[in-house]
Order: structure tokens, then sequence, then C-alpha cells
């Protein structure tokens, strides 16, 4: 008899849902509204409701089901528990448990977006075939995950892999979100990289195209910089410094095989991961030098990926 698992991603805007053969086949993949309205009280039960749907549709019973992932937006502890999650409007609670007795399911795995994110990277993405593996995600913030020997690193509360919030700029005096100052996520993320280039402007009397640009983004930074702009260039240089310096730290504790870039910035392709190798080659000791430099593949389905994965083993 065929066995089953499902993947799910749970975002701020959408939940991503995906079913799973054993045999580690994505079968059917769709998406849900995240009703966060009465403190995301909502959420879980629309999910069970969805899952409940798809079985039904499919022919398949709980006995077929080996499991459930979630990925949540937040820290989470071995057992599952969330320890409060913002962006849902939720408290501390054990989200595994809650699930299990929602859908009839007992075997529930649920681990943080963006570990899993890496996780679903390592298995079916930029990283698949390394066991060894750091993801970074420069989107709006500075994401990460770590994976050793094929398992997510979550530490004690599950907040471990947090790259964005490693310094790399000593001489910052503003204050990252976090409540640092000279983060990575500060330089590194979509706004960061357009405000360290209005920066620049400020500082220089050089000519620029992005001097023409009323709305400026990383995009066009990165595209003019391909394009030969000299100061469109001096800011690609900037950021793959700082994430070069932050991978070089990173190795020195955790030692991967390759890192994974992924998040809107990725989408500048070759030029990124280039100037990343270069600088961290430039910053790390000896016995580290030579990591791979990838970029992620799974786009918004990472997570579904992941969580699929955590079931799976």
């Amino acid at each position: 008899m065929a066995k089953y698992c499902f993947g799910v991603d749970i975002g701020g805007t959408t939940v991503k849902i995906g079913l799973f053969s054993e045999k580690e086949e994505l079968l059917d993949k769709w998406e849900i509204v995240t009703r966060k309205d009465e403190g995301g009280s909502l959420i879980l039960s629309d999910i069970a409701q969805s899952l409940s749907d798809k079985m039904e549709e499919k022919g398949i019973t709980k006995d077929d089901i080996v499991g459930i992932g979630l990925g949540v937006p937040g820290p989470i502890t071995a057992d599952g528990t969330v320890l409060k999650c913002v962006n849902l409007g939720w408290g501390v609670f054990n989200v595994a448990n809650e699930v299990s007795s929602l859908t009839g399911i007992e075997n529930v795995k649920v681990g943080n977006d963006a570990n899993v994110a890496a996780l679903g990277e390592m298995w079916k993405g930029g990283g698949k075939g390394h066991k060894n593996m750091v993801m970074m995600t420069l989107g709006t913030g500075v994401g990460g995950g770590i994976i050793i020997n094929g398992k997510i690193l979550a530490g004690s509360n599950g907040a471990a892999g947090e790259i964005g919030h490693l310094t790399v700029n000593y001489d910052e005096e503003e204050t990252c979100g976090c409540g640092k100052k000279g983060c990575l996520e500060q330089f590194a993320s979509a706004t960061g990289i357009v405000k360290e280039a209005n920066r620049l402007l400020l500082k220089t009397d050089k000519p620029s195209k992005l001097r023409d640009i009323q709305y400026l983004s990383a995009k066009e930074i990165f595209d003019n910089a391909k394009a030969g702009d000299e100061l469109a260039g001096v800011l690609v240089e900037q950021l793959g410094r700082y994430l070069g310096i932050a991978c070089s730290h990173i190795s020195a504790v955790v030692d991967p095989e390759v890192y994974v870039i992924g998040g809107g910035v990725s989408k500048a392709g070759d030029i990124l991961t280039d100037v990343i190798k270069k600088h961290y080659e430039d910053n790390v000791m000896f016995a580290l030098k030579g990591k791979e430099f990838k970029l992620a593949t799974l786009g918004n389905d990472a997570g579904m990926y992941g969580s699929a994965k955590m079931v799976l083993g």
C-alpha cells in the first residue's frame, strides 16, 4: 500500500502545502490563505481541513499518512513548541500536539521556516548531494539555516542559524531591528543594499546611472554593475565583502561543504556568488578555503520540501 506525507510551509500571507510519496516524490501542491485574524487561532484548523479535503480527493486515509511536517516563522523547540510567533499572532504553545489533535495523525514534525527551507534546498535544491550546508536567504531581511550531517542544527531554543545578526561592521551607528549595530542584515538585505547605495551616492560626485533611478532596488544595482557602472560595482564588492566575512566566521564554527544563497537578491545570479566566494577566500583560514557557493533553486517551495523531509528522514 502506498504511503504519503504532507509538507506544510506557514507564511505570513499564504500556507504552501505539498503531498509527497514515501518515495520522496512531490505528487501535488497547493496554497491556502493564512488567516491571521483572531490571534492566528484559525491557521492550524484551516490547514487540518485542507489536508482532510486533499485526502478525500485522492482517496487517501489517515493510515496511509506517515506524518506531517510544518515550517513555522518563529523559534521552535525540539518537542514542537513555538516560542512566540509575532507574524502569526501566536504565543507559546505546542504546534505539533495541536496539529496531531486536529488531524488524528500522530507523527508531526515542526521546525523554524528558515531552517526547514535550508533542509529542502539540501534535499532537492542547490545543496543536493551535500549533507553539510549553510543557506543564506537574502530578502527583506537576511535569514539562514544550517544543516549538519543531513539534519537541521536548531540549537537549544530553535534559534540557531540567525546569520543575519552576525556583526560585520563595528563602525555602524544605526541600530538593527534586533537591537545590535552592524549586523549583516543591515547591509546584505534588499533594503540594506539600497540604503548603502543612497549613502554612497551622497558621499561622492562620481557619475552613475544609479542617480537617474527614482526608486532604486537591489536588482537595479546589480544590473548596472553587470553593465559596468563603477559605483554599482563598488556596492556589489562591498556586499560581497560583508557576506564573505560572515561566511568565513560561519565556516570556522560549522565547516560546511557548500553555501546556498537564496531569497530575492539571489536572482542577481553568478555575479553574487562569485563576489561572495572571492571575499570569502580572502578572509577565511587556510584549512577552510575552497567551499562551494551555489544559488538556491527551489524558490518559495523550499520550505514545503524541507517540511516533508523532516518526516521522511
